[in-house]
């Protein structure tokens, strides 16, 4: 439990940071349900934060009914982590960084909170959960499942940000699949023999 809770604080507040420092000012997107509330923040100015834990409601309940376990292990991280990204905001550094170095640290940041959130079989929730539910099944490597749906998010959001920002978006997705991939690559997708 203890390995738990600071994977949490620890992933989170590298999550908010990568987000915040990286992501933001660039209008960069990430996948998931990040890379949604990322959109809406864009459009409409709304925190992150709280648009991600309203949108992954229908998500929360389709895990309260078919994967019970999945539901209590990623709600610490779920809420942790899309509060830390609001409240955080104060920790990014007033300089901006080269938009193509941000795309790169930011996702490497970015996937380093997720991934290890997930060695301890803590998810991030949202469409990270989804992806957790479909390695599970799947055995395939969480990493890549992020990756695909990432990906599909980071096109939805060709009518929101230009072209430049959609190719540093995948550049970002790109490197938070590959830090999360490395970290968890001796899981072989899921490893949950606890639950």
């Amino acid at each position: 439990m203890i390995k738990r809770f600071f994977a949490v604080l620890f992933g989170s507040l590298l999550i908010s940071y990568g987000i915040n420092q990286f992501f933001i000012p660039h209008h960069i997107l990430d996948g998931g349900m990040i890379g949604v509330g990322l959109i809406i923040h864009y459009v409409w100015q709304l925190d992150v934060g709280i648009t991600i834990i309203l949108l992954s409601i229908p998500i929360y309940i389709f895990a309260w009914k078919y994967y019970r376990a999945f539901f209590y292990y990623s709600i610490p991280g779920f809420l942790v982590s899309s509060f830390f990204i609001d409240w955080f905001r104060f920790l990014a550094i007033p300089y901006e960084i080269n938009p193509l170095l941000s795309a790169i640290l930011g996702g490497l940041i970015l996937g380093a909170g997720v991934g290890i959130m997930f060695r301890v079989d803590i998810s991030t929730g949202g469409l990270d959960l989804l992806a957790q539910m479909i390695a599970d099944f799947s055995k395939i490597n969480i990493g890549i499942m992020i990756f695909i749906i990432d990906f599909i998010v980071v096109i939805g959001g060709i009518f929101v940000i230009s072209p430049t920002e959609i190719l540093l978006s995948v550049i970002a997705v790109t490197a938070t699949g590959f830090s999360t991939m490395l970290l968890t690559l001796d899981t072989h997708g899921s490893n949950h023999s606890s639950f």
